[in-house]
């Protein structure tokens, strides 16, 4: 039976595609393409994590706030592979954190707002113990 098997893409709209594009560049080290976006491998992301890189699709009750303070009602998670090294470009960049970086037994996390106002998640994964 058909099923999905991935998230294909994020496709989203911006006040200022070009300064939104040299923003993700710049802050996090995204490469951007001919085409105007990025293509992240998953074989890349297994090369690094091979048992903790994963998506993760999770719909949130609306009263949530877990994406505060944006007003939007959606939050991008970037998985990252080197959350120290994340941290001191972001800084360098001038760029605030939104709260305080956090540590989980399933990862690292950091939070920023990309300059349309969009909560992005930053996440190096932990990989899972054998067993």
């Amino acid at each position: 039976m058909a099923r999905v098997i991935g998230l294909g893409g994020l496709f989203f709209l911006c006040k200022d595609v070009d300064a939104t594009r040299a923003w993700y560049s710049r802050v996090l080290g995204i490469a951007i393409d001919d085409y105007g976006g990025s293509s992240f491998s998953h074989a890349s992301a297994a090369g690094v994590f091979p048992k903790g890189a994963q998506t993760i699709w999770a719909p949130f009750k609306g009263e949530s706030d877990y994406f505060k303070p944006s007003a939007s009602d959606f939050m991008m998670n970037l998985m990252v592979d080197n959350m120290p090294g994340m941290l001191a470009r972001i800084k360098a960049e001038g760029v605030e954190l939104e709260g305080e970086p956090m540590s989980e037994s399933y990862g690292h996390f950091a939070w920023v707002m990309d300059p349309d106002g969009r909560k992005v998640e930053l996440w190096q994964p932990v990989e899972p113990a054998d067993g």
